[in-house]
């Protein structure tokens, strides 16, 4: 089972994540953001993974310190729970539409992280929720797990439905990438280690 538990204490925030990469899309989330709850389950069932998250943060400053935090967990948990990365896919690319929007995920567990982030047009909130977030949260995300992770807004109109499909396509191409596959042998690289 790949999976891996982690505790983060800080000044800031308090998380307990519990993430699994062969789940089935069971959740139980609870991050104090209401927006960031749904959008991790969405990300969560549509990559049929498994995740516990427990976040008290200070959203009393704001949501900031809480989704970046969260993106951090989550990034260090899926780097421990993909281990040596032998006979995994490695690469994904999904598109994934939302109503109006479509958005272009583009992912290579690689080893290295880089954030490509071409999502523009975003209203500034989603309800209480602040949208620069999105971006935040996956800066995060992929310093942490270090994946290459590309993130292309083919259009759209409605800022919920253009974040909800970002995140279900994050968890569509996450799932690909990291599923194994019994013709690769060893690591997914010429160089033998990513």
């Amino acid at each position: 089972m790949r999976s891996k538990s982690i505790t983060r204490q800080t000044a800031e925030t308090s998380i307990e994540l519990d993430f699994s990469i062969d789940g089935s899309g069971k959740t139980a989330i609870s991050t104090g953001v209401g927006f960031l709850d749904h959008m991790l389950t969405l990300f969560t069932k549509h990559g049929r993974f498994d995740l516990t998250v427990k976040c008290d943060g200070d959203i009393e400053v704001d949501q900031h310190h809480t989704v970046e935090d969260i993106g951090i967990v989550l990034g260090q948990a899926f780097n421990a729970s993909i281990g040596t990365k032998e006979g995994i896919e490695r690469y994904a690319m999904v598109s994934t539409p939302m109503d109006e929007a479509l958005s272009t995920v583009s992912l290579d567990i690689s080893g290295r992280p880089f954030l490509v982030y071409n999502v523009e047009g975003l209203k500034d909130k989603v309800g209480n929720f602040d949208t620069e977030l999105v971006e935040e949260f996956f800066h995060a995300f992929v310093s942490h797990s270090k994946v290459t992770l590309h993130l292309n807004l083919n259009y759209g109109k409605n800022s919920h439905h253009i974040i909800e499909s970002i995140f279900k396509g994050f968890g569509r191409a996450l799932r690909v990438a990291s599923a194994i596959n019994p013709d690769v042998k060893g690591i997914p690289s010429t160089k033998g280690m990513l």
